[in-house]
Parts: C-alpha cells; sequence; structure tokens
C-alpha cells in the first residue's frame, strides 16, 4: 500500500500515487495458495481493480447510472467470489473500487488513465505477494499439510468426547483444503519434484488415519496409544519433508476441489444460499444508493458499500446485526482519527507512512476485533478519497461518511430481515437430500471394489464438498427467522447423522483403497457390505433423501451395513421423532 504513493510523490504525482492504492488492495487475496496459482489468481484481482475503477470513473458524471453500476459490480463480484471461496475480503474490495472510481470521476477525466494506474498498484501487489517463492516455493503446500496433520491430531485427541463431531467437521475441511493445495491448485500437468510427492504421500497418510479415526468413533473405540503424537510428528515434517522421493503415492490421486464452472452453476441454482445473499446484496445496494442519492449526500456512493459490506459474506442474522453494529461504530469512532488526519494534512514521505501504518493496522487486528480495524478502515479510505489535496470543509466530509454508513447499514439489515423472512427455500433438507444422493453414488463403487476410477474420484470429491457444506446450510437456517430456526434446530440429530453417514462413506473408501493390493474388489466388497448388502444400502440412502426432501415419515426397512449401522439407525430414529412432532 505504501510503495505507490512512495513511487507518486517520486514522480511528483502523489495523487496518481493514492489512486495506483486501489490496485494494491490486490495484496489481501491468494494467501495459502500455491505459487503458480496464486500468481494468476494475483493477476486476475488486478485486472478485475482495473475495471471496476474504470466502469466507477465512466458511471460517474450520471448519479443514477454510478448507483446502477456499483450495484452490478456488487452483484457479479458476490456471485463469483463466494462461488468460488475467494475469501475474505472477497467481493467488499471490488464493489469499494467501483464506488472509489465513482469519487475518482472528477479528479481523473481519463477513465483510462485510471484504470491504467490502478493496475500499476495491482503489479507492486502481485510483486511483493510472490516474493515468498523465492525463499520457500513450496511453503504454501508444507503448510496446508501440517495444518491438516494437526487436526488431523486433534480429532483423534476429541474422541469419545463432546467435541468429536466438530473435530472430525475441521478436520475433514482441513484434508480438503490440503488436498486443493496439492492438487487443484496445481497445474494440469505439474512438475513433481521430490517435496510435492512427499507431501502428498503424507498427505494419504492423514487421510488414512483420518479414515480410521471415523471408523473407530463410529463403534466408540480409542484410536491406539500414541496415535495422536504420531500425527503431530507428521505435521512436523511435512514443515520439513527431507529424504529421498518416494516416487509418488502410489495410487490415483483425489480430484481436489469440484471445477470453477461446477460451483459458478451451482451458485445460481435456485436452492443456493449464494444465490439468495447476490439477490440481497442487489436490493441493498440498490435501495441504499438511491435513498443516499435522493437526500442528496455527498459521496452517495459510500451507501452502497456499506450495505455490501454487511451482506456480502451471507452471515446469519446475529453476526449481521453485529457487524452493523460495529461498522456503524467503528465508522464513527474512525471518524474522529479521520479528522485529526485530514487537518494535519500529511505530505511527501509522512502521507507515504499514514497509508503504510493504516493499512499494517488494518490487517492486524481485523480478525479479532472488526469494529477496531474499521477505525482504521475509515481514515484510510477518506486519505485516499482526498488523493493528497487539502480537504477545507473536514466537518461536511465526515457528516456526510457518518450518514451514509447509517443509511447503509440500515437497509442492509432491512433488506436481510425482510427477504430472510419471506425466504421458503428448504436449502437444508435438499442439501441433507443431495449429501445422501452422493453418498449412494459412492457406494456403488464400494461396492464394485473400484474407488480409484475418475468417476469414483470424482464422486468422492462431490460427497467431500457436500458434507462440509451440509454444516454451512445449517449455520445460515439456525440464523434465519424463528419457524426456519427452530424447524433447523430440530433437524440437527439428522444433519449430524447425515455427516457422519458421508464421513463413514469417504473413511471406507480410503480402507479400501489402502488394502487394494491385497485382496480382490468382489472380496472387498463383500467383506465390507457382506452378501447382497450393496443394492440394499444404495436403495437405502435414496429412499432416505427422498424422505427427508418431501418431508415424508415412509421410511426403509431392513438392517444397514455392520460399516454405516450407527448412523443410518441415528438419521432412521431422527426422522421418526421429526415426524412424530
Amino acid at each position: 500500500m505504501g510503495t505507490p504513493v512512495l513511487i507518486g510523490w517520486a514522480a511528483g504525482d502523489i495523487g496518481s500515487g493514492l489512486t495506483a492504492t486501489i490496485g494494491a488492495f490486490t495484496a489481501l487475496y491468494g494467501s495459502g495458495r500455491p505459487y503458480l496459482n496464486r500468481s494468476i489468481e494475483l493477476a486476475i484481482m488486478a485486472v478485475t481493480f482495473a475495471a471496476a475503477v474504470t466502469l466507477g470513473v465512466l458511471a460517474s458524471p450520471v448519479v443514477w447510472a454510478g448507483v446502477v453500476t456499483v450495484t452490478a459490480v456488487a452483484m457479479v463480484a458476490v456471485w463469483l467470489c463466494n462461488a468460488l471461496s475467494v475469501g475474505p475480503p472477497g467481493a467488499f474490495t471490488i464493489t469499494l473500487a467501483c464506488a472509489g472510481g465513482i469519487g475518482l470521476g472528477a479528479a481523473h477525466p481519463s477513465p483510462w488513465h485510471t484504470g491504467l494506474l490502478v493496475l500499476g498498484g495491482g503489479a507492486v501487489a502481485w510483486t511483493v505477494h510472490m516474493s515468498g517463492a523465492l525463499v520457500r516455493p513450496r511453503g504454501p503446500e508444507k503448510a496446508a499439510v501440517a495444518a491438516a496433520g494437526n487436526s488431523v491430531a486433534d480429532l483423534v485427541d476429541a474422541l469419545g468426547g463432546p467435541g468429536q463431531d466438530a473435530a472430525r467437521h475441521w478436520a475433514a475441511v482441513a484434508l480438503e483444503e490440503s488436498w486443493a493445495a496439492l492438487v487443484t491448485f496445481q497445474p494440469i500437468e505439474p512438475r513433481t519434484d521430490s517435496t510435492l510427492s512427499r507431501l502428498r504421500e503424507l498427505n494419504h497418510d492423514l487421510h488414512r488415519l483420518f479414515a480410521d479415526a471415523v471408523r473407530a468413533a463410529a463403534v466408540n473405540q480409542p484410536m491406539p496409544p500414541g496415535t495422536s503424537q504420531r500425527i503431530r510428528q507428521m505435521a512436523d515434517q511435512a514443515r520439513h519433508p527431507g529424504g529421498p522421493d518416494p516416487g509418488g503415492v502410489g495410487t490415483a490421486l483425489p480430484f481436489g476441489r469440484p471445477p470453477a464452472a461446477q460451483l459458478i452453476r451451482a451458485a445460481l441454482s435456485i436452492r443456493s444460499h449464494q444465490l439468495q445473499v447476490v439477490i440481497r446484496v442487489g436490493i441493498a445496494a440498490l435501495v441504499a444508493g438511491t435513498i443516499a442519492s435522493g437526500l442528496s449526500v455527498q459521496h452517495a456512493y459510500w451507501a452502497i458499500v456499506a450495505a455490501v459490506l454487511i451482506l456480502h459474506q451471507g452471515l446469519d442474522w446475529t453476526r449481521t446485526v453485529q457487524r452493523s453494529l460495529g461498522r456503524v461504530l467503528g465508522t464513527l469512532a474512525g471518524l474522529l482519527l479521520a479528522g485529526l488526519i485530514l487537518a494535519a494534512y500529511p505530505q511527501g514521505l509522512w502521507l507515504v507512512f499514514t497509508v503504510a501504518l493504516l493499512q499494517f493496522i488494518i490487517e492486524s487486528v481485523v480478525v479479532r476485533n472488526y469494529a477496531l480495524a474499521v477505525m482504521f478502515i475509515t481514515p484510510l479510505g477518506l486519505v485516499i478519497a482526498s488523493g493528497g489535496r487539502h480537504v477545507t470543509d473536514i466537518a461536511r466530509l465526515l457528516s456526510a461518511r457518518a450518514v451514509d454508513t447509517v443509511i447503509g447499514c440500515s437497509v442492509a439489515l432491512a433488506t436481510y430481515w425482510l427477504t430472510t423472512r419471506r425466504a421458503s427455500v428448504p436449502q437444508l433438507p435438499d442439501t441433507m437430500a443431495r449429501t445422501l444422493e452422493a453418498a449412494a453414488g459412492v457406494s456403488r463403487h464400494l461396492a464394485d471394489g473400484a474407488v480409484t476410477t475418475p468417476k469414483a474420484r470424482a464422486d468422492r470429491r462431490d460427497l467431500q464438498y457436500l458434507a462440509t457444506d451440509l454444516l454451512q446450510s445449517y449455520d445460515a437456517a439456525v440464523g434465519g427467522p424463528a419457524a426456519q430456526r427452530n424447524a433447523a434446530e430440530r433437524t440437527w440429530p439428522a444433519v449430524v447423522a447425515v455427516q457422519g453417514i458421508a464421513y463413514r462413506m469417504l473413511a471406507a473408501c480410503w480402507t479400501m483403497e489402502r488394502d487394494s493390493g491385497s485382496a480382490s474388489a468382489p472380496a472387498r466388497a463383500e467383506a465390507l457390505y457382506g452378501t447382497g448388502g450393496e443394492q440394499e444400502l444404495e436403495r437405502e440412502l435414496r429412499t432416505l433423501a427422498t424422505a427427508i426432501r418431501v418431508g415424508t415419515g415412509s421410511l426403509p426397512p431392513g438392517e444397514p451395513p455392520a460399516f454405516v449401522y450407527a448412523e443410518l439407525t441415528a438419521l432412521r430414529n431422527a426422522l421418526e421423532q421429526d415426524t412424530a412432532r
């Protein structure tokens, strides 16, 4: 953030340097990704910021065009960032860049010149963000596998305790993220060096230990003594993988995350929570911008930015209210600091230092205390917006920011309450049903004794994704209105059971994969299911999925196979109790 300002000061045009800092927000993205994949994501983000600012400058002469443009950019950014799990700050800074372009319209009448300045800031961020590749080229992959190892060790420690289900979920998420770093975010035909091979081998071993832990939890048995300590040693080994190249993992690699096109399409599904978030953001942005413009508030686009900030992550009602209060209180406190900075009118190296220090403080505290971070976000935004010029009427500028923030947050809360209150799409039951249907598909591969074919790996990947998404769907439902919250809380035992079935199926796949060299495919299937049990299990999973989706109490008869007996029995009991109510 400081470098573009420093370059602008050295070139005698500090205003252009401040404009370029919008592109420097590129540095907020890509952390944790392997460097080659990170370089692509950061380049895309740099171009995105430049395009968003350019659109804002183009729309700045007409008020209503500016409102519509920022709203459209916000909706598209929320759709793509949430679908692809871009992570914080996600769509917010893209919306902020577009709104900033509207504010820059008068100072930079040439949209293309402004866009190039922002692109230059993005290039600076790309260079700094990629510099770690010179020191630790496989650092992100090592960190991902180490985090997965510690999460699996936490699961082993939690077996038999009240936190077992949560530890299982987070271990599965960490393993999914580590495979994403080792497979999904690698090139299509990667240059497999010894470090990558060893990390993949370690991750395979961790996933098999995860499968053993899931199996132990199902039969209420502890893992062998010392297992947790051994797993943590594997996590430490991932940070410093030495020794000769193991020559690959010896089996087909998982597919990692679903393809980007599949995730983007899924986000537009009528039953998708992500689509509701996009619509909610669009309504709130348009209304907030219209109200602020109608009141002739200075910098009315700030109201849109505030509304998008509150809603773009799709948080539940409680966290949305907390985020809104944090934004309002933090902004009001930050305006005092902003007034002091603008009155002091720092120039030259002092301005460089001010921008860099504010951003450093923001990144240091934003995760732990959002309201405190906003106290520094507000003056940073106003310093950048000033373009290095002296602000003559500071009080008017600060009051406009306060009014716009209150309008944006109020509209966001009202929009959330109204749209959620009227929402009728049963997202949680649908996610549960789709998870069971995916488990039925995986059951077919288990029955064939072939779990490493391309189709089997794709189905395992989709089941893993749905199993982790299930808890997010539950959280979204619990955060809804009273009727939806009460219905979700009643289904909690069924949610746990469905997620347990998914993880037991995945664990069985890893066990069968490990034993593939010691028995034939029919023998492996018979050992898992018994005689004729494979068809019954697939049929039962699909019948249960239908029962959950349509809300019927008609449950299939029969005895489930031993390896999923506990989970299927728990699901049956939960559905029967829910029907009895």
